[in-house]
Order: C-alpha cells, then sequence, then structure tokens
C-alpha cells in the first residue's frame, strides 16, 4: 500500500506532492503550493523551501531540523486558482517540539512569479 502524502490530501505521496516536490510539475494552486510545502518541512526540503519562496521576502536559509510535523488543516483560501495572479491559504500546522504538542495557525500570501505559486508571506495567528 502507497504512503499517503503528509500534506492531509488522502492521495499518495507518489500522486500528490513527490513530483511537485521533483519538479516534474507545478503546483497548480495557491493551496497545493501550501500543502507541497507543508510536505516539505515534514521531508526537511530546504532548497524546495526556498525555491517555492517569492524572491522580495525569500529568507537566506530555512530551520527545519528540532520539530516533528503532526498534520495540516486547511481552513479556507481566497483566489489561489490556476487563472489567478494571487491567493490566500488559512492553516494550522500542528507539530512538536521541545516545548511539547503545539499549532501554527496562519494566513498566507501567495502570488504568481514567472508564471509558478510562490508563498510570500503570513500572519501568524
Amino acid at each position: 500500500m502507497a504512503a499517503l502524502c503528509p500534506c492531509g490530501s488522502g492521495i499518495g505521496f507518489a500522486e500528490c506532492c513527490r513530483p511537485v516536490l521533483r519538479g516534474e510539475r507545478e503546483a497548480a494552486t495557491a493551496e497545493a503550493l501550501m500543502r507541497s510545502r507543508y510536505t516539505a518541512f515534514v521531508r526537511r526540503d530546504e532548497a524546495y523551501l526556498l525555491r517555492t519562496w517569492a524572491a522580495q521576502t525569500r529568507p537566506a536559509g530555512v530551520e527545519t531540523d528540532g520539530v516533528t510535523w503532526h498534520g495540516l488543516e486547511i481552513v479556507g483560501s481566497t483566489d489561489g486558482q490556476p487563472a489567478d495572479a494571487s491567493g490566500t491559504v488559512t492553516f494550522v500546522a500542528h507539530f512538536s517540539d521541545g516545548a511539547g504538542i503545539q499549532a501554527l495557525r496562519e494566513h498566507s500570501r501567495f502570488a504568481r512569479e514567472e508564471g509558478r505559486w510562490v508563498y510570500v508571506d503570513g500572519d501568524h495567528q
């Protein structure tokens, strides 16, 4: 049985986020990019996270160690469809670290950069 994708889509990893992480296809929507970025955090794929971050807000590096991810909930989204130039996704990501089990709540902004979706920034809630 194929392993389910960490993004919570209910689809196997091989059909869901793996082709996006490998660059075999682009995320079609802002939500799909959000899901693939969550999966990249789970898999500690810093290169993918940086590649899918908007140039104007991209940090020099991303810390992916010290956290165990337990699940992603998509709360809602606006725009972010294949024909849109921008969109938002509100999510809750559950994780544990040295301080115990926690939840990261964020309203994320996405935009098209050179024809593909990128993460711009987000407000933690």
